[in-house]
């Protein structure tokens, strides 16, 4: 396709899987990293400074953001809640204002967030139907979504795509992290098991993506996970047929919050049923829909 695309956190779980599939499909990638690599394709950002080489983003087409301090995998101490906030908001709130005083801007800015920002619901809801909701993450999310007001006030389509849990094997995801777990059926269920997760395969998350680029009339927070969530005793149950082991371990939501604190009061509440209204309203088809097929695949890949 021989675009130029841009990408900030390009050594994650889905930036890496990314921009291999883009530098595939004949696009130049171009990764933002905080390193100087004089005479390469890495451009230097570094949010905590506030420097960026704004003139190497002169006539990108695209900008995808998916940089920031992961949160889970760690006790939520102030500290981590400072970090974690600073590195999606300073960072998101640098590059979209950045862009917006280019001479020759990107036409698209896809930039992350998270199904967190949603408020409780028991009936199901998509973008439109979605209120944000209360607490650390749900308020963090709000703000880092706000931060790109920049870009788009200037006239770059942006994107907000929300992201629940990313299947994959490997890299930084829940299915990879209770891998071994369950392989040596040791595998639980948390807390009552019938909280709801929403969730996407990494391969159609990366299809999601290339659907937004070439898809002008999507504008806006984009629910990027399949139409169907599942309870997490069914996500276990189902992992443990596939690697066939038991399951029959259940760790209580009390024993979950005094080994991770806060954090686990996420876990425990679990997900809204949310839809990909957008995507599917805009012809985009999962190749991976329910949880059986997403693992299956991503043990394959």
């Amino acid at each position: 396709m021989d675009r130029k695309i841009a990408i900030s956190g390009a050594s994650g779980l889905v930036g890496s899987r990314l921009t291999t599939w883009l530098q595939q499909q004949g696009d130049t990638v171009y990764r933002l990293a905080r390193r100087r690599v004089p005479g390469s394709s890495t451009i230097y950002w570094n949010h905590e400074t506030g420097e960026i080489e704004a003139g190497r983003l002169e006539g990108m087409d695209i900008v995808v953001h998916l940089a920031g301090k992961p949160l889970d995998g760690q006790r939520w101490t102030p500290a981590v809640k400072r970090a974690v906030y600073a590195s999606r908001i300073e960072g998101t709130t640098l590059i979209a204002e950045t862009l917006s005083h280019l001479k020759t801007p990107p036409r698209l800015l896809i930039s992350a967030s998270a199904t967190d920002y949603y408020a409780e619901s028991e009936t199901p809801i998509g973008e439109a139907q979605g209120q944000p909701g209360k607490g650390f993450v749900a308020e963090m999310c709000r703000d880092w979504e706000a931060a790109t007001a920049p870009a788009a006030q200037s006239g770059i389509r942006v994107v907000l795509i929300r992201i629940p849990s990313v299947l994959a094997s490997k890299g930084h995801s829940m299915l990879a992290a209770f891998l071994p777990l369950f392989k040596r059926g040791l595998g639980p269920v948390l807390g009552s098991g019938k909280q709801l997760m929403c969730f996407v395969a990494l391969d159609d998350m990366i299809r999601a993506i290339e659907h937004i680029m070439t898809c002008d009339q999507i504008v806006g927070p984009v629910n990027v996970l399949t139409p169907e969530p599942v309870t997490n005793k069914e996500f276990a149950r189902v992992l443990g047929r596939i690697l066939h082991r038991p399951v029959l371990l259940r760790i209580p939501g009390f024993i979950l919050r005094l080994a991770m604190g806060e954090i686990a009061e996420a876990i425990v509440a679990g997900d809204s049923p949310l839809k990909p209204e957008r995507l599917q309203a805009t012809g985009f088809h999962f190749d991976f829909p329910d949880i059986e097929s997403a693992i299956r695949h991503e043990l394959l890949t």
